[in-house]
């Protein structure tokens, strides 16, 4: 097969990929949980590439990610639930619904508008999945309460940011960051005690209760947690490769270095970047 620029292709890859007797081995045994890993890490290789700017990645790893979907619908096709063409189908069913005041005759025409029109949308669009679900004769979802879209599969940092976005829109919410700045230091504390007293399950509570905390500082503040230490992270990153640099240019290496002299090349690092703006 020759690249192309049609879906179809894509498909027609994937199928023979997965035929029993002529496709890929390792391809043939995969199942949704098993891809499911490659999925995620698929989709913070596409956020890495947009961080960094670098469009070449980026249109690579848009390819990456949307092999993830084909591939799931390649197996659900094999089970007989849906295909690609349902999954198409479907999203752009709900971007023409939740748009009316684009394809259709809306009033809306602010985004506070927009964001109401759109809550009441899905609202409807819940209330259409019970009832297809209890057609199926399919058991009713697990979480179907207020939290219940916050889907437990997000990463831990997401699920809290939006777990607390949730609850805010019902009134459960600090009125500012200040008092979040007194739960954090009270968080602190409890986790001091709880370290103290050598209680390795009350520490690991009390570290989640403080990371909660923090992050709900950053959704006030409009900083993205999840994007704030994904940046803290590429800084780490830096920083030590110039404690590398450093030692490797002095004959030295990284296992007999101290960490005086580790932190020495650290804070000439952050100096560096101050200098740089």
């Amino acid at each position: 097969m020759t690249p192309s620029r049609d879906i179809t292709r894509l498909l027609d890859i994937m199928e023979a990929l997965r035929q029993p007797e002529t496709g890929c081995p390792w391809d043939v045994v995969q199942t949704f949980e098993t891809i499911k890993p490659y999925t995620l890490e698929e989709a913070y290789e596409v956020a890495d590439a947009i961080e960094r700017g670098d469009m070449d990645d980026l249109c690579d790893e848009l390819g990456d990610l949307l092999l993830q979907v084909v591939f799931h619908a390649r197996m659900a096709e094999e089970a007989g639930d849906f295909d690609f063409g349902d999954v198409v189908e479907a999203i752009t069913r709900k971007m023409t619904r939740r748009h009316p005041h684009v394809f259709a005759r809306s009033d809306a025409d602010t985004p506070q508008a927009v964001k109401l029109q759109w809550n009441d949308i899905k609202q409807a669009e819940k209330a259409e999945r019970r009832d297809r679900r209890a057609r199926r004769g399919l058991p009713e979802d697990a979480d179907m309460g207020h939290l219940g879209s916050v889907q437990r599969s997000f990463p831990a940092l997401v699920e809290a940011l939006k777990l607390q976005e949730r609850a805010a829109k019902v009134g459960f919410d600090w009125s500012s960051p200040e008092p979040i700045l007194d739960k954090v230091e009270e968080e602190i504390g409890e986790l001091r005690e709880a370290l103290a007293a050598g209680d390795k399950a009350r520490v690991t509570d009390e570290l989640g209760d403080l990371i909660f905390a923090v992050v709900n500082i950053g959704r006030h503040v409009d900083a993205d947690p999840e994007m704030a230490l994904r940046g803290t992270n590429t800084k780490f990153r830096r920083r030590f490769g110039h404690i590398e640099t450093g030692l490797r240019s002095a004959g030295e290496t990284l296992e007999g270095a101290t960490l005086e002299r580790m932190e020495e090349l650290w804070q000439a690092a952050k100096a560096i970047e101050r200098q740089l703006g």
